[in-house]
């Protein structure tokens, strides 16, 4: 099967992934959603909040590495076979363009551009059947960000919801231009990846490569090519045809035979090209999915060497760290602030302090909260002003709470003593699980200031 029709089912699969994957949803909760709106992260089912957002380092550290990991090993093997600019672009010029408009006359050319002004209207329509699908893919984006749900209320209501719209609009507009005009560009000057990609390489790097001991020099060591006749080609060791089908069919229009370029994508479209001509002569193909230990060295590819290894621990000790750090979620928020006032002391020695308390039910039910003192202070404070709070499912109130005691804690002359007091918040349907605790500051004041 040629490496196009793989990548068909390839781009296939991923579009499925990226255009499913907002609408799963586990126990109320979205499987991926970074919601702005709610101020929540959203992973496997499971609600993180503004305050738990320190998740978001390791996933994007993940997603880099894993990344860099499969470019050490497959090359550019993700901007060819996942890259949503790539699989655009093929939807654009290889379906739209070539197979249901005929503007193309083959998709194993790529080189030449069509006729634009002879062919305006099936321009147009193309340009306008693009550009539904480019609405279709900016709402996808947008899904992980908004969920569906809220997304085709609020777009029924588009003049209290400008600002989605206008991305959606935004977005849109931006792959039209890209996939359309900008084209293969992107990839070549506008993508970092690219630039990247260099460095990330090694001799045991899968990739698009020529095989010069059998086909021939086609460029010299200045990257200048050498120009021969049909003729010269007699010699068994020169087998390049120079049917120029490796060059004509690559989408970055590059020769993949002067070597490795920043431009090749890894779409393996040269081997498809070049194991249809050398089938016909009973050859193997001279462009391979192979590395350069395996071509230049007559190595063995490996698999498994240090890069991999590095890679690979790294990716783990990744995972480790967000297993350990989604374990310690708190079934629901608590913010304390204390008030402006430092401490208040009464007739009868009695001092207090207040805080203002924020409480968030992150749960999918409503639920009462309590506080209680715990620890070595736990007999020494009361709490004043608060009982308990009742909170609807993902809202939050806030609520003045007093600590109060009228025990002799510290006899300082000299300063008021901070003291460490913690406090227990919990749920009164689930206390075990729906519990979380805070240390706060409790101000005692100086000798003097007492009675």
């Amino acid at each position: 099967m040629p490496f196009r029709i793989k990548r068909y089912y390839g781009y296939v699969i991923a579009t499925m992934i990226a255009l499913i994957t907002p609408f799963i949803t586990i126990g109320g909760n979205h499987i991926f959603l970074l919601s702005f709106d709610k101020k929540q992260l959203q992973l496997m089912g499971v609600a993180f909040d503004m305050q738990e957002l320190y998740l978001m380092p390791f996933l994007l550290m993940l997603l880099f590495i894993g990344i860099f990991a499969a470019t050490a090993i497959g090359g550019r093997a993700f901007c060819g076979w996942a890259c949503p600019q790539t699989i655009f672009r093929v939807i654009y010029r290889d379906l739209i363009e070539t197979k249901l408009l005929g503007l193309r006359k083959k998709i194993n050319n790529k080189q030449k551009e069509p006729n634009y002004k002879k062919n305006a209207g099936k321009r147009i329509l193309a340009i306008l059947i693009w550009s539904a699908l480019a609405l279709i893919a900016a709402a996808d984006f947008i899904w992980y960000f908004v969920p569906p749900e809220d997304f085709f209320s609020y777009i029924q209501n588009p003049t209290e919801h400008s600002i989605t719209i206008g991305l959606l609009l935004g977005i849109a507009g931006f792959l039209i231009y890209d996939i359309v005009f900008l084209k293969e560009d992107f990839c070549i000057y506008v993508c970092p990846y690219s630039r990247v990609q260099s460095v990330l390489y090694d001799d045991n790097t899968f990739q698009a490569i020529y095989d010069p001991h059998r086909g021939g020099d086609i460029y010299d060591e200045q990257k200048e090519k050498v120009v021969f006749k049909q003729k010269d080609l007699a010699d068994e060791n020169n087998e390049c045809t120079t049917c120029q089908h490796c060059v004509t069919v690559c989408p970055t229009h590059i020769d993949i035979r002067k070597g490795t370029q920043l431009e090749c994508i890894n779409c393996l479209e040269c081997v498809d090209a070049c194991t249809t001509v050398m089938g016909k002569l009973g050859k193997e193909s001279l462009v391979q999915w192979s590395s350069v230990n395996e071509i230049h060295e007559n190595k063995k590819t490996k698999l498994l060497r240090k890069t991999t290894y590095m890679y690979g621990a790294a990716i783990i000790a990744i995972f480790v760290m967000l297993f350990v750090m989604g374990g310690k979620k708190e079934n629901m928020l608590l913010n304390v602030n204390k008030t402006t006032q430092l401490y208040r002391v009464k007739a009868d020695n009695e001092v207090t302090n207040s805080y203002y308390m924020l409480f968030q039910n992150t749960q999918s039910k409503k639920h009462t909260f309590k506080l209680e003192i715990v620890g070595e202070y736990a007999d020494k404070f009361k709490i004043k002003r608060f009982k308990s709070v009742t909170i609807n499912p993902k809202k939050l109130v806030k609520e003045l709470v007093i600590l109060s005691t009228k025990e002799k804690l510290v006899d300082d002359n000299t300063k008021d003593t901070p003291l460490k007091v913690m406090m227990k918040a919990y749920a009164v349907e689930d206390p075990e699980n729906i519990v979380v605790f805070r240390e706060m500051t409790f101000f005692y004041p100086r000798a003097d200031k007492l009675k």
